[in-house]
């Protein structure tokens, strides 16, 4: 048999999804598993979006414009209006999910061997994206302690060389749920601009902002228009994870003529997706305060119920819907699996994404989880439950 690629060998799995085995096989013997490893909301699509997709009649199923469809994307201009972020439609490109945004921004902005710094723990796709473009992640680690702040701009410092070209951040943040002050993306702005860099900014939950804290866009900063990339997604805003609707935004006007070429190379996004995507932007005001009512409910008892958990500590996020715990455990990984093959509480377990796969640097978040809050309270109960009670057994606990 012929050898794989290096590139194959280094692509590292989804820490979301590798424990997938050993839940099936969990659900194969009757037990009830409580996911709060993935970010999948339980939240329904606004029927704007499927309606459209149900009434649409088409009869050759074509290729879109490689950009994306320039109605939805002239409609999309107005959306971000209402965020105070004012775009052309030639400054956006459609993609195959938020996931594609980021690989073409990767491809269009670095060569091989250069490096890009984000804070970790990141979403755990970002290594896999950086892996399949060849960019060398350079971790800086922010801590649990004081809630997953953006490090100190000095320890940015200290990482910048002759190979680093950018930096990527995601605000409101996956897995830590953190939301990036004014004056922290101000001072980035400035060692941006500083060092010549991009900044690459995931901004899919900017409706997820909790607390009256404001959110801030990348967009918004002054003076770096030309090293912004904004990266979007319509899978969490409106619960369509399936409908694989992303973008890539920059005022860039070299940076989105290349990024084209590699939208050009796949031909164009899905249809369906876009059409839903452009009808669901006349989703009322009423959907999204209701969701966000919903998440503020269930984070508000997920950090209140971990953190009375004897060893467990919780910061309160102040977006999205995640959140990182720090347990009394020895290894994530093996709890995480020990919950799926040998713990039952009532013939029922959770499901939980250890932290070791949101850090690139080793050995790192060994004790710590991600917990989606993506399931209604009363789920949310009887998962802590299981997760208290496996707690109280686990022989891995640290001393």
């Amino acid at each position: 048999m012929p050898t794989l690629s290096k590139k194959a060998a280094a692509m590292p799995a989804s820490p979301i999804r590798k424990l997938v085995p050993y839940a099936e096989e969990a659900k194969r013997k009757g037990v009830k598993i409580y996911h709060l490893n993935i970010g999948q909301p339980d939240i329904e699509t606004p029927k704007e979006f499927i309606n459209a997709v149900k009434n649409a009649e088409i009869k050759v199923l074509e290729y879109s414009h490689s950009a994306g469809n320039e109605s939805y994307r002239k409609k999309l201009c107005n959306y971000y209006h209402k965020y105070g972020i004012e775009l052309s439609h030639s400054d956006i490109i459609i993609t195959c999910g938020g996931s594609e945004a980021i690989e073409i921004a990767m491809m269009t902005c670095f060569n091989p061997g250069d490096e890009i710094i984000i804070p970790e723990p990141f979403y755990a796709n970002y290594n896999g994206f950086s892996c399949a473009a060849d960019v060398i992640v350079k971790p800086i680690k922010s801590s649990i302690d004081n809630g997953f702040a953006l490090p100190a701009i000095s320890e940015f410092e200290k990482l910048i060389g002759p190979k680093t070209k950018g930096i990527m951040i995601c605000n409101p943040g996956n897995p830590t749920g953190y939301l990036y002050t004014e004056n922290e993306l101000k001072n980035l702005a400035e060692l941006v601009k500083k060092h010549n860099l991009f900044l690459l900014s995931d901004e899919v939950y900017r409706e997820f902002c909790y607390d009256d804290k404001k959110y801030i866009s990348v967009m918004h900063l002054n003076n770096i228009e030309d090293n912004v990339i904004l990266l979007d997604s319509i899978s969490k805003r409106y619960s369509a994870c399936g409908a694989r609707i992303g973008a890539m935004i920059s005022k860039n006007k070299e940076v989105m003529t290349a990024a084209l070429k590699f939208a050009q190379a796949r031909l164009s996004p899905p249809s369906y997706g876009q059409i839903g995507a452009e009808a669901a932007l006349d989703t009322p005001q009423t959907y999204f305060d209701n969701v966000k009512q919903e998440y503020i409910a269930r984070r508000n008892f997920l950090i209140e119920a971990l953190n009375k958990i004897p060893g467990v500590f919780c910061p309160m996020p102040s977006g999205a819907f995640y959140c990182i715990a720090r347990l009394p455990i020895d290894n994530a990984d093996k709890f995480c699996q020990w919950l799926l093959e040998h713990f039952t509480f009532n013939n029922q377990t959770v499901m939980l994404a250890p932290a070791t796969g949101f850090y690139s640097t080793t050995n790192s978040g060994l004790n710590e989880v991600r917990l989606a809050y993506v399931l209604n309270l009363s789920d949310l109960q009887n998962a802590v439950k299981c997760l208290e009670e496996a707690l109280k057994v686990y022989s891995g606990k640290q001393i």
